[in-house]
This record gives structure tokens, sequence and C-alpha cells, in this order.
């Protein structure tokens, strides 16, 4: 387990543990080397979960969020719209996100690895962040996942144009990978720290780049309310693979529904979540032990 000093987590359950804090601040207080990886789904462009955006979010009159309409008698979920940064906003971005590596990096062991789901649309500069931060990119894993994002004719012209599209269909999300450096070999570093590489699916199959996936499903969706919610059987993928020989500390520092923290409870590894925001963490507390134990076709 990792060591926390002087600190209770808001929630526990089973090997999982829930902190109510800022991330960056609850990094900074973390032991140096007590994290063996990070799964993370933070928040992509930052403005679309400050009070003000989640308060006209959850009123239901969108602001960076769009709410978009019901498709085939389903309730569609709110995207935001990252098409609306303003530069002064994506340098806020871009200096958050080193910000973000900076303080993991002390906390995490050498060879561990951080996989961060991202946005087409801003991962170039979350991926530039990162390095400057002094992690090193490992790559990127695709999300093979059809959404309704994209793929519209020009508003208020589309008969006008109707063979124009502005924005491809969305068909995939990034999910950058990267990795503090190694302390001697990849050999040497899983001996001495069990991470330096990727956990297989099985004898004969590597961990591989492509994920195909479903977006989330609304038995889920029905546990954890949340915009941003991933599918468990895409969660319990990410999760395994990062600790590579099945020990240490998973880390999710936007917590957010708690959807990390079930993924590493489900397959059995040992979990820390940080979320700022009281009412997700309430969510999260809820959410935690019903999507663990959750039965979902991978």
């Amino acid at each position: 387990m990792p060591q926390t000093p002087h600190e209770e987590p808001a929630f526990s359950y089973g090997r999982a543990r829930l902190f109510h804090a800022d991330s960056l601040e609850w990094l900074k207080r973390q032991p140096e080397n007590s994290i063996h990886g990070v799964v993370t789904d933070p928040p992509y462009g930052l403005v679309e979960y400050t009070p003000v955006e989640l308060a006209k979010l959850r009123a239901g009159r969108g602001g960076t969020w769009r709410i978009p309409p019901s498709f085939d008698g389903s309730t569609r979920s709110p995207l935001p719209r990252f098409t609306t940064l303003s530069d002064a906003e994506l340098d806020d971005l871009e200096r958050f996100f080193r910000n973000l590596g900076a303080a993991l990096r002390p906390a995490l062991v050498p060879g561990a690895h951080v996989m961060m789901a991202a946005n087409p649309l801003v991962s170039h500069l979350v991926s530039y962040a990162l390095d400057e931060a002094g992690l090193e990119r490992r790559g990127e894993i695709v999300r093979l996942v059809t959404t309704l994002r994209g793929g519209d004719r020009p508003k208020n012209a589309h008969e006008e144009f109707p063979d124009v599209t502005v924005m491809p269909r969305s068909m995939w999300e990034p999910w950058l990978l990267f990795r503090k450096p190694l302390d001697g070999t990849v050999a040497s570093n899983l001996r001495k720290w069990g991470t330096g590489g990727l956990r297989r699916v099985s004898d004969k199959a590597p961990f591989g780049d492509v994920i195909r996936s479903s977006p989330t499903r609304p038995a889920e969706r029905s546990i954890a309310n949340h915009p941003s919610l991933k599918p468990q059987a895409l969660m319990r993928q990410l999760v395994r693979a990062i600790l590579p020989v099945g020990e240490g500390v998973v880390l999710d520092p936007f917590a957010g529904s708690g959807s990390t923290l079930a993924a590493a409870e489900h397959v059995g590894y040992h979990s820390v979540g940080v979320e700022l925001d009281p009412t997700y963490l309430a969510l999260a507390s809820k959410s935690i032990p019903a999507l663990a134990t959750l039965n979902v076709r991978d």
C-alpha cells in the first residue's frame, strides 16, 4: 500500500482508497517512489470542470458543455467543446499538464507508466507538456470507439452544403503513454521496482496499442452518471496492463466517478484516487463497489 503521511481517505473499499483533495497539492505530499502506475481520464481542456461550467452542466444549460439532443430515443451524454478554447486557455492547459507531470515524477517509481486519456484536438499539447516534465513518451493507445461527436454539416447551412462535414466523425480516442525513466535496464528495473513494461494479455499475446471498445453502456451510466465515464471493459484492460508483474499501486489523480479504482479492485490491484469535486466524490463512493462487481463482456 502507498504511504500517505497523516492522511485519511474520504472513502475506502477493498484495496481502493479515495482522497478528497486537489491532485497537484496531494501529489506534492506523497513519498517518493510510492506509485507504480497511473491510469487517468483528466479534464482535457481544464475549463469544462471548473465550478462555473459544472454548474451549467448540472443545470442543463451547456456553457462549455454541449448538451446534444436525444437520438433514437436515447439521451446522449454531454460533450465539452474543445474548439472554443482560447489561446490563453490552451496555454493554461499546457502549463497545467507540465505541472502535473512535474508533480507525478517524484511519486512514481522508476519505470512506472502513465496512461492518460486525451482528445485529438488537444493531445499534442498534453504530450508536449508531459515530455517537458521529464517523462518519456512510449507511444499511444488507440481506443476504437464510434461516437456521435463530429460529422455534422455546417451549422445553419446544412441544406446549402449537404456534402460537407465540418469535422470528421469521431471514431477513436487517444490514450497517451509515458514512462518515468528506468533505473538501469528493463530487467533490472523489473526486479527492483516491479515496473518498466506492461503486462501481457496472455502468454501468446502482448498488450497491444489498439483496443476496440463500445461506448459506455446504459447499465454503467445508471450506476455512475459522469459525463466522461469510460466503460469497465476498457478500464479493466488498461489497469491490468499498467502493472507488469501484477504488483504495486495504481493512481488516478482525477478519479471522477471512480471507474479506474473500480477496475483496479476488479483485477485485484491496490489503487488510490484523488477527486476535488465533492459531488463526484460522493458519486465515486457509491459507484466503486457497484462497478467493481459488475459483470461486463471484455
